[in-house]
């Protein structure tokens, strides 16, 4: 999929568009167009741990912020969560027309954040891994992404035992040894995107749906439990990121009530 270009998802409620776009410290947040209930903006890209941008972002973070920022141990993830909260602070004020340090969140009992003013309606989610970072956005709908690492010192086979459906272990025993891992991860982020858009997080078990390993697949959502029609209340699609890496990102169809 090119980069920029939309890509449509049909559904039986309306169409949804998928705009995904590059990302670096240094871009603006430049937006490509306004949101609206049938667009989903995806942006990713490189995180810079040593990027000369860290300061400039640290400025526009909430006092909140800076002193959970300070709380890191390890400069890395303490850049790395400046660099992402303060990206996400650029992109809502482009979207809301509205200084980036004026953006005020609320979180839910899993942490997930949220615009605290229930007049601004636009719906987003972070992610980042180490060494790239996405953010997700549109209007009314709940969305979540995320992003990981393919790390090869991982012992895949006995997460996936441990939380993954009986229909998706099947389906990574059937991969050949050398294409287990990158096939895991790609599972596992969309179980994450899923669960993540849904607010929920770990809370929701994993092996209470299924979704496709394979690397394009028409449908990746296969089915949710107890529930079978919730399956097709959602959009759940990977998209392209750089090599040793796996992505996806998960929309609600039906809008907030």
């Amino acid at each position: 999929m090119h980069r920029g270009s939309p890509a449509p998802a049909a559904s039986a409620q309306f169409i949804l568009k998928f705009f995904f776009h590059p990302w670096d410290e240094g871009s603006g947040e430049t937006i490509p167009s306004p949101l609206d209930p049938h667009t989903v903006h995806v942006y990713s890209g490189v995180l810079n741990p040593h990027s000369p941008y860290v300061d400039v972002l640290r400025n526009v973070l909430s006092e909140d912020e800076r002193q959970r920022a300070a709380r890191f141990h390890f400069e890395k993830n303490r850049n790395e969560y400046i660099l992402t909260r303060g990206a996400l602070r650029g992109f809502l004020g482009r979207y809301l027309r509205i200084p980036p340090e004026e953006i005020r969140f609320a979180y839910t009992s899993h942490d997930k954040p949220f615009l605290a003013d229930a007049s601004q309606k636009i719906s987003f989610n972070i992610s980042h891994t180490d060494g790239l970072v996405a953010f997700a956005f549109t209007l009314e709908h709940a969305i979540g992404v995320d992003v990981e690492a393919v790390r090869s010192n991982i012992k895949t086979e006995d997460i996936a035992e441990r939380f993954f459906s009986v229909a998706e272990r099947q389906a990574l025993r059937e991969y050949p040894p050398e294409q287990r891992h990158a096939a895991f991860y790609r599972c596992w982020t969309r179980k994450e995107a899923y669960i993540k858009a849904r607010g929920e997080g770990l809370s929701h078990p994993l092996a209470q749906f299924d979704v496709a390993l394979g690397e394009d697949p028409e449908h990746v959502l296969l089915a949710t439990r107890p529930d079978p029609g919730e399956a097709d209340r959602w959009l759940l699609r990977p998209f392209t990121v750089p090599q040793g890496y796996a992505a996806a990102v998960a929309v609600s169809l039906q809008p907030f009530a």
